[in-house]
């Protein structure tokens, strides 16, 4: 009885992480959504504008690893609670750079630096990965993209239609109270910690929150340094394309800013559905080396696809398999660096894996600009193309897991 009990507590709390995660991400696209219009009405230009992406993207890279040994030694209750008081001071700064009497672009960067601790996904991570058993994993990260979908749909059309109809300041306002409940919901509902659910933790080395060599120790151990590689290289050349989409949208497929919408939120879509439904069942016939070397195969298809690629109908016949690839890339290689370490390294070693995203932002608007200026659109599909061909022919040779159990 105290068993079945248990296992409906864990359900709640991860159905409850599924909700805070969607409800953060809401809320960051309806930022993206309005950034744009407030940074031009503020008069940045479109190299300040690539400041403040590059500005946001450091600090999260910077934050990520930090914020998972935060989550580790104090739990998933507090990781929760303080990235959702991280976004309500980030976007209390953001309303206050609506504000006409007010500084505006000096609010406008001080609101990136609470993005060191804004890290709900990875603590959501850390808490399904915590209550779930390592068949199970794969699964129930998957469906943590149906929050990620949710939330660039909603957010997407929240931010366009408040902004469109109440002005800026009330998207920000919106997403402040949101936020404010979040940290509400975490204080109330989330467990101070997920550990017990897998036994006790072993002991490992004591140190700060801060501890780089804790962080780095975590790097050293067998396959986790080769399974992060993988992540970045194969991801790069996609994630490249998508932040410089907005221009090729506007420069190669002639769209206006509600047709880029649109497809953006079929991007949405088609990511709630592979995440949510696909990857899971995906999951339970095929290993996580198999998943990963389709994954890689098939970002080498779209990549010479990308190279034929002239319009964009051709693209929207590419995206099923960018959208697959990327979030089966994603999911099993969590799921592998999670079975890497003890229980009591999961949330440190989520917040590496989510620094693969903030580094593609970081680099990304001044390699990808530069691509684009000197070889145009094809060039994204031969990168991804040469790439991922590269690294599908080493997985073949010696997968993953056997380069682990040899390590081992």
């Amino acid at each position: 009885m105290q068993g079945a009990r248990a296992a409906a507590g864990q359900a709640w709390v991860i159905r409850l992480a599924y909700v805070l995660t969607a409800l953060e991400l809401t809320t960051l696209f309806m930022q993206f959504s309005v950034l744009p219009y407030l940074s031009r009405r503020l008069g940045l230009d479109s190299v300040g504008f690539g400041y403040l992406q590059t500005t946001f993207g450091v600090l999260q890279l910077l934050g990520g690893p930090m914020f998972g040994r935060f989550a580790d030694k104090c739990g998933a209750r507090a990781a929760l609670s303080l990235s959702f008081l991280a976004a309500s001071a980030f976007y209390l700064l953001l309303a206050a750079a609506c504000v006409p009497a007010l500084p505006g672009i000096l609010l406008l960067f001080a609101s990136r630096l609470p993005a060191v601790f804004m890290h709900s996904m990875p603590a959501a991570q850390m808490v399904v990965t915590d209550l779930t058993a390592p068949s199970e994993r794969p699964e129930a990260l998957g469906r943590l993209g149906l929050c990620f979908g949710v939330g660039v749909i909603l957010g997407s059309l929240l931010g366009g239609t408040l902004s469109t109809a109440f002005g800026i300041l009330c998207p920000t306002i919106v997403a402040l109270v949101a936020n404010l409940l979040g940290v509400v919901l975490s204080l109330t509902y989330i467990p101070s910690t997920t550990k017990e659910a897998q036994g006790p933790p072993p002991a490992g080395p004591e140190g700060s929150v801060f501890d780089v060599k804790a962080i780095s120790r975590l790097l050293r151990l067998p396959g986790v340094l080769r399974v992060l590689l993988i992540k970045v290289v194969s991801s790069l050349p996609s994630g490249l394309f998508m932040i410089m989409f907005s221009i090729i949208s506007m420069d190669f497929f002639q769209l206006e800013a509600a047709q880029t919408g649109y497809l953006m939120s079929f991007f949405g879509v088609l990511q709630m559905v592979v995440q949510g439904l696909v990857i899971g069942r995906l999951s339970r016939y095929f290993s996580e080396d198999a998943l990963l070397r389709a994954s890689v195969l098939v970002f080498t298809m779209v990549g010479l696809g990308m190279v034929l690629m002239s319009s964009v109908f051709h693209y929207c016949l590419l995206m099923p398999g960018l959208v697959f690839s990327l979030c089966t890339l994603n999911v099993v290689t969590d799921s592998m660096l999670t079975k890497s370490v003890s229980a009591a390294d999961t949330g440190t070693m989520l917040g590496i894996s989510a620094s693969v995203q903030p580094l593609t932002r970081t680099v990304g608007p001044t390699l990808g600009g530069l691509l684009y200026r000197s070889f145009g659109v094809p060039v994204f599909g031969h990168v991804q193309l040469a790439v991922n061909a590269l690294i599908f022919l080493i997985l073949c040779r010696t997968p993953v897991s056997q380069n682990r159990d040899k390590a081992q």
